[in-house]
């Protein structure tokens, strides 16, 4: 049995990448729309996601841009922000414990919270 440990190291933010999104293009609900608007630029994606979570729990700055923008349009509603918040607290669980794994989850639930009101509102303000 693997031993779990914390997220400490950019190699553990790509364990963490590569498990989640693993899942998310299996899942039943979520798999069409990512396949869709990532298509075959899936390394692209995953090497920017590494640096996002790099950055954002490493607190090594490797990662630049506006991670909200490329969401905006994306068909999505709370449904779809509660199965990617269950996949990836499932991920996190089964692979890391720790305060860096609580702190994965807790930007995450902020990220997801703030990324579904926005789209909300422009999908609503576009109607």
């Amino acid at each position: 049995m693997k031993a779990i440990k914390d997220i400490e190291s950019l190699e553990d933010i790509k364990q963490l990448v590569d498990c989640f999104y693993g899942k998310v293009r299996q899942d039943d609900l979520l798999a069409d729309i990512f396949n869709k608007v990532i298509g075959n630029h899936w390394p692209t994606h995953l090497e920017k996601m590494y640096r996002f979570w790099q950055t954002v729990l490493l607190e090594e700055h490797t990662y630049n841009g506006s991670p909200f923008a490329p969401h905006v349009q994306l068909p999505v509603q709370a449904e779809h922000f509660n199965r990617w918040k269950l996949l990836f607290f499932e991920t996190v669980d089964e692979n890391f414990a720790g305060e860096k794994a609580e702190e994965a989850k807790f930007r995450a639930t902020k990220m997801a919270e703030m990324f579904q009101l926005k789209i909300e509102y422009f999908q609503n303000k576009n109607e």
